[in-house]
């Protein structure tokens, strides 16, 4: 078998200028105090962070972020349980994994728990292999994709695209980075963050500290 195993990752889709939302935000945040005429080159900044601190959240709601994140199967289970946010998501019931565009292979995630050299490790990727085995065994009986899903585990890749506005993106963060948090899900959600804090000043800055 061809099986592949894979660390999650994930790519912003489009081009996030910071400065520029920042500068958006204080635009929709002003209407609410007519304070416009306050407006200057890099008063953004220091309005953002106020609104922030009194908990105004409401206003970086009209900012969004969107992001493809590539993890596994149970990853994704826990991601579109954020009800503010729209996604689009790999499907397992119309993708056929024997077909030339997924290299006649199924691709998983490494466990982040395991390493390579751990008996719980070799447990895993030999089940893996089975699961990719009787996969295209059930497909080439005539199975359909829909029907052949039903053996794939929470391991599989899976691709999902996410857009959030900034609010919920916080509210994300939050929650996906905190010790409390599935070990694979803060493993791609701290990568994310670190990314967001370097691309959108001030708005998540705090969660990391």
């Amino acid at each position: 078998m061809n099986m592949k195993v894979i660390k999650p990752y994930f790519e912003i889709l489009g081009t996030v200028d910071g400065k520029e939302i920042l500068k958006s935000i204080e635009v929709c945040g002003r209407t609410c105090y007519k304070s416009e005429n306050l407006i200057t080159g890099d008063s953004a900044v220091e309005f953002v962070k106020n609104i922030l601190k009194r908990g105004h959240e409401s206003v970086i709601e009209h900012e969004k972020v969107t992001v493809r994140i590539i993890c596994d199967r149970g990853v994704s289970h826990e991601i579109v349980r954020h009800r503010i946010a729209s996604y689009s998501q790999e499907s397992t019931r119309y993708c056929n994994y024997q077909k030339d565009k997924f290299g006649h292979e199924l691709t998983f995630i490494k466990p982040i728990f395991w390493d390579e050299s751990c008996s719980e490790y070799t447990i895993w990727y030999n089940m893996m292999q089975n699961i990719e085995e009787k996969y295209m065994q059930l497909i080439n009986l005539g199975a359909s994709p829909q029907e052949a899903r039903s053996i794939l585990p929470n391991s599989l890749k899976t691709e999902i695209v996410v857009t959030m506005n900034l609010r919920e993106w916080r509210h994300f963060f939050k929650l996906r980075t905190s010790e409390a948090a599935h070990p694979q899900m803060r493993e791609i959600a701290e990568k994310m963050l670190d990314e967001f804090i370097k691309l959108i000043p001030i708005v998540f800055d705090d969660i990391k500290s």
